[in-house]
């Protein structure tokens, strides 16, 4: 297997990649060093897998293609699809004007983003908010740190977890639980309907805060308490007893 490893000198002053082997079409695999920063290309496509590591990313102004997996140590952005017949993995975020689609998982320690519908053979996994403009489907789970939002449906064959809302324009469905601050789907919401074994009680249960859309078709909802916001302590007016004498303690405005 042919592997070509970028380094820094076939880069040029804004990082564009202009080394003389054509990456457009590469017939085996591209590795970059550590630490060159995000790598520019009209679009790169490689036989084999793309493998990108620490501090180094990917930003394409078309396609991003692999014939098994992608991985960089900072983010993937590319102005169209990004396609792994394998798993794709980021650092940071990964960002797509287009699709994003991934024969095993994805996962980025930011965000994921698609303007069009992400798609992965096993699970997808982000630090923070996971959005597509239309669909996501996960053979396995999905979990944001943060939201996760739809222009369509979502579907996951284990579970669905977010750090804070989950909003479908069409269905939501799992094969176990749903868990977000609060849950929207344009119409139906299923969960708990995984066929590789019976779910426990409380893997049928879609949990939030608040169901502002949607028709539970299928599951249990269980509407949870809502966060608590923290609260501001206040010593103005208190009493402070030193040394034997009282003090009442008075809020002093800021100068200027």
């Amino acid at each position: 297997m042919k592997v070509h490893l970028i380094t820094r000198d076939q880069l040029d002053a804004d990082n564009n990649y202009i080394g003389e082997v054509d990456l457009t079409d590469f017939d085996g695999a591209i590795e970059a060093e550590e630490n060159l920063g995000s790598v520019r290309f009209k679009s790169i496509k490689a036989k084999f897998h793309i493998l990108f590591r620490a501090g180094t990313g990917i930003k394409a102004g078309w396609g991003i293609e692999a014939g098994t997996g992608i991985e960089a140590g900072a983010g993937i952005e590319a102005g169209w699809g990004i396609d792994a017949s394998a798993g794709i993995k980021a650092g940071w975020g990964i960002e797509a004007g287009a699709g994003i689609k991934a024969g095993a998982g994805i996962e980025a320690g930011w965000g994921i983003e698609a303007g069009w519908g992400i798609e992965a053979g096993a699970g997808i996994k982000a630090g923070w908010g996971i959005k597509a403009g239309s669909g996501i489907e996960a053979g396995a789970g999905i979990k944001a740190g943060a939201g996760i939002e739809a222009g369509s449906g979502i579907e996951a064959g284990a579970g669905i977890k977010a750090g804070a809302g989950i909003e479908a324009g069409i269905g939501i469905e799992a094969g176990l639980s749903i868990t977000g601050e609060w849950i929207s789907g344009g119409l139906r919401i299923f969960a708990g309907i995984c066929l590789w074994r019976t779910p426990e009680q409380e893997e049928m249960q879609i949990k939030c805060g608040e169901l502002r859309k949607g028709t539970v078709a299928f599951g249990e909802l269980v509407i949870t308490a809502p966060k608590k916001k923290p609260l501001i302590a206040s010593c103005d007016g208190k009493v402070v007893v030193i040394e034997g004498v009282e003090y009442k303690l008075m809020k002093q405005e800021s100068e200027g």
